[in-house]
């Protein structure tokens, strides 16, 4: 759920309007860069994912398999540089209604490698899943376990305070944010802010990521085993005017990749604990909210995630497989439903996060509801 920073060409101002017309890839994403002169740049990306889904009593009868084609993401990237250390992005994505919506809008105060400054709209320190966005996880499905409050896409407006310690192996991000249900009759109708920090180990190569965000799979292009811890805190995060509670939030997650014997085998890991101090939100869509009005939804509970990944050494026409499994659990506290969810894919790896090709079963199990299984091939594009 976010852009990557993009690397620099060096062409002429006489040539500048072909290059930025003409896009290349370079290293972990695609991309292009114009340069207008020390330190000077503009940079201009897009990256979509689309899909076909096929659901076990999914059609508007409520008894068919539905049959759809979705377009499930269309984002354009931008970025520019003033000097070395005043910098900015402004990315936009589809919302469900075809609309475009603001994705990421930030001011980049970039000191060094230790301590940075964002404000504007951007995402929040959490965790991994989140960090990752859809484009850089590798299932094709965004984790249903993964539930911190958002104003769109995993985004809120605020302001970051972020940098990597030595050998950037040790990554920190911490913020204040809008936060939740800050809206009349519900609980932050005081207008109280959400904290977020995290903090991540990596016990190997340091991920080489931008900025705080995360990966979770390099496909062997580095060999990591990672932790993070991250938390948030909102007073009056949930709930209503009347009946209100403190939202409290945690999570653990890790990740290894290894080559190993031939091929590159991806572990991760995550658990998650969340906390209303016993109390039921008010439904997303309260007091007239719109759907980027961070309002309603959050519910208390506790919520576990498995994934494995392998990645096969031979190429196969243009690309590689790479088969994937997860599992996810969350056990909802004041309603005592537990929801599942299985994942069994196959992932046809083209040039990394720029191109992929994923086919996935999935198999959802809901207390006192039926069993629901889907199909899904999507595709996904960065340029």
């Amino acid at each position: 759920m976010k852009s990557r920073r993009h690397p620099s060409l060096k062409p002429s101002l006489l040539n500048s309007a072909v290059a930025l017309a003409c896009f290349s890839a370079f290293g972990a994403h695609a991309g292009g860069t114009i340069s207008f002169g020390e330190d000077k740049s503009v940079s201009i990306g897009l990256g979509m994912r689309a899909s076909y889904s096929s659901v076990e009593n999914g059609a508007p009868n409520g008894t068919s398999r539905s049959s759809d084609f979705n377009l499930d993401s269309i984002r354009l990237y931008t970025s520019a540089s003033l000097n070395k250390i005043v910098k900015g992005t402004f990315n936009t994505e589809k919302t469900a209604d075809n609309s475009v919506q603001v994705l990421d809008a930030i001011a980049r105060f970039e000191f060094s490698d230790g301590f940075n400054v964002w404000m504007g709209r951007m995402l929040p320190p959490s965790d991994r899943a989140n960090l990752d966005g859809p484009y850089y996880l590798n299932t094709w499905s965004y984790p249903m376990v993964s539930q911190y409050p958002a104003k769109f896409a995993g985004r809120d407006d605020g302001l970051t305070v972020w940098g990597k310690l030595p050998d950037k192996k040790f990554v920190y991000s911490a913020g204040m944010f809008q936060g939740h249900n800050k809206i009349a009759g519900a609980s932050n109708d005081s207008g109280s802010l959400l904290y977020a920090g995290r903090l991540q180990y990596n016990f190997w190569d340091a991920e080489p990521n931008p900025a705080y965000y995360t990966s979770s799979t390099y496909y062997g292009g580095a060999e990591v085993l990672a932790l993070g811890l991250s938390a948030q805190y909102q007073k009056d995060g949930v709930g209503t005017n009347l009946l209100k509670g403190d939202y409290k939030a945690w999570s653990l997650d890790a990740l290894m990749e290894k080559k190993v014997g031939i091929g590159v085998l991806t572990l991760e890991g995550a658990y998650y604990k969340y906390d209303t101090n016993n109390v039921t939100d008010v439904a997303a869509g309260f007091g007239g909210a719109g759907v980027t009005a961070n309002v309603g939804g959050i519910t208390q509970g506790k919520a576990h995630l498995l994934g494995a990944a392998y990645l096969f050494p031979d190429t196969v026409g243009w690309g590689k497989f790479q088969p994937v499994l997860r599992y996810q659990k969350f056990d909802a506290d004041l309603t005592s439903v537990i929801s599942k969810q299985t994942d069994l894919g196959l992932n046809y790896i083209i040039d990394g996060h720029n191109a992929r090709i994923s086919a996935t079963y999935s198999k959802n199990q809901v207390t006192s509801a039926a069993d629901v299984n889907r199909i899904i091939i999507g595709t996904q594009l960065q340029f």
